[in-house]
């Protein structure tokens, strides 16, 4: 029992040691070109009893001093936040110096199209919070009645803009290309395999030696075959890649291709080089 009742008393004192913030000094004014200037106190155990007329050509302005528990400080966030009946809110920052002493004044121009134009008058609280062991507090204030320029009234929507859930997007992706015409893609296989026998005899106009294959596979046959063989692979990858093939089969085989064309036609060119420089060409 003894053990409770000590335990009950420790819980007790930290309780009553425990702290929020909290405000003094408080007061809304509202400075307007067409009446006097109006001001309303309250404070965090009493709100303004009086609903604040808020004119299109008024400012708003709210004046106090944040306290941690009963000491003067700043905290690290206070805002103003008002709120209309369905929920929607807008926060609005102080501005504070050391001494806890905080500001804010706002327009019809700082406040929201679904605000403005609100039907039900609106709540105003003051949010204050900071870092360490000090709570913070929310604190509703005064209510605000928004007045419109008579000369040129806003209309009210018919409901309050909300973001949510919007109506599932179909993509419609565009269609794989297709080939053209099997017979422009003879006509132009065709031309192209017509430049073949043109290259081979204009390969020898310039002086091609077809009596030096022999040599050439007996020096290198290894690296002759497999140069000779990737450049026909090289086209016949080509072709699958016209014909069947997607691009992510044909990639891993040019890759190979291209490997064994590089290392062999490294070792094939270079007894080809070696022959030239000996003067037998």
């Amino acid at each position: 029992m003894r053990f409770f009742a000590a335990s009950t008393a420790l819980a007790l004192a930290a309780a009553a040691h425990a702290t929020s913030w909290t405000f003094s000094d408080a007061s809304v004014s509202v400075d307007s070109k067409t009446s006097e200037k109006t001001v309303e106190t309250f404070s965090s155990a009493d709100r303004s009893k009086k609903t604040i007329d808020f004119g299109h050509q008024d400012v708003l302005k709210i004046t106090l001093t944040t306290k941690d528990g009963s000491k003067a400080r700043r905290p690290h966030q206070a805002f103003l936040v008002i709120k209309e009946a369905s929920g929607l809110e807008a926060p609005y920052a102080l501005t504070l110096k050391e001494s806890g002493k905080g500001v804010v004044q706002i327009s019809h121009k700082d406040l929201p199209a679904q605000l403005l134009t609100a039907a039900a008058p609106l709540e105003a609280s003051l949010v204050l919070g900071s870092t360490g062991s000090t709570e913070g507090s929310v604190t509703p204030v005064f209510d605000i009645a928004v007045k419109l320029d008579p000369d040129h009234p806003t209309s009210r929507p018919a409901a309050p803009l909300r973001y949510g859930k919007l109506a599932e997007i179909h993509h419609v992706f565009r269609a794989d290309p297709k080939s053209p015409p099997k017979i422009v893609s003879l006509v132009f296989s065709l031309a192209v395999l017509a430049t073949v026998p043109a290259l081979f005899l204009g390969w020898i106009g310039l002086g091609g030696n077809l009596c030096h294959v022999p040599t050439a596979i007996g020096n290198a046959p290894l690296s002759h075959a497999l140069f000779c063989g990737s450049i026909v692979a090289m086209e016949g990858v080509f072709l699958s890649y016209y014909s069947t093939w997607n691009l992510f089969q044909t990639l891993p085989v040019m890759a190979v291709v291209g490997v064994v064309a590089f290392f062999s036609g490294t070792k094939a060119l270079g007894e080809v080089q070696a022959r030239r420089l000996a003067g037998d060409r």
